[in-house]
């Protein structure tokens, strides 16, 4: 029996693998996302000079599997396998942000510890993400959710503060990423949170904090 040259497969997996998000003739299904590539990025001190929000995000071009999964690894991965801590900080390491990617496609959650995407809603609630044009028709649209029920016995105006540093420095994390990699993103707080949190289907101690489109830049 012949081989299949590993070039071959692994093209072949990307391709399939990105069909699963871009063809949504068939229900959607579980992504499993290439390994995050270690050997690339810029300086630190050169992607800090080049950090910037910007809104011209091209609704054409879309970002690869592998530009996803190094994304989403930088934003909130595990980069301490033993002990599943992640390149974002958490208050009392509580890891209660969650981020959701929305696509044409639809809905999938990013599942930090399998590094893959699961599946949450067949619907483009792109809209729901931002008043802004550009952020309706972004490639993806991350949204960041914080899950209180995994918080402690905390007040709410702890809740809330934690929430809201948390996800800043997960929103940094891909802020850094996007300007390593010449991408184009920026954080929304204009959102009709309620009804985004309905779209979604969130429980009641789910809460929608930010949204960040990113893309790569229209000119």
């Amino acid at each position: 029996m012949q081989k299949v040259p590993r070039l071959v497969t692994w093209v072949v997996f990307v391709v399939i693998g990105w069909g699963l998000l871009a063809g949504a003739a068939e229900p959607l299904k579980p992504v499993v996302l290439p390994a995050p590539q270690m050997d690339k990025g810029r300086p630190l001190m050169q992607v800090l000079k080049d950090r910037q929000s910007r809104r011209d995000i091209s609704p054409d071009k879309k970002l690869s599997l592998q530009e996803l999964s190094n994304l989403l690894w930088a934003a909130c991965g595990v980069n301490r396998p033993d002990s599943g801590k992640r390149t974002a900080p958490t208050a009392s390491n509580r890891q209660e942000i969650d981020v959701y990617l929305a696509t044409a496609e639809g809905m999938f959650l990013y599942d930090v510890k399998g590094h893959k995407l699961e599946p949450v809603l067949q619907e483009d609630v792109r809209k729901a993400a931002g008043k802004q044009a550009f952020v309706q028709t972004a490639p993806v649209v991350l949204i960041f959710v914080v899950d209180e029920a995994r918080m402690g016995r905390r007040s709410e105006s702890d809740k809330v503060f934690y929430a809201a540093t948390d996800t800043g420095f997960v929103s940094q994390n891909v802020y850094l990423y996007c300007a390593s990699e010449g991408l184009a993103t920026v954080v929304i707080g204009m959102v009709d949170k309620p009804a985004l949190a309905a779209k979604m289907k969130l429980r009641p101690e789910q809460k929608v904090v930010l949204t960040q489109p990113v893309g790569y830049p229209a000119k």
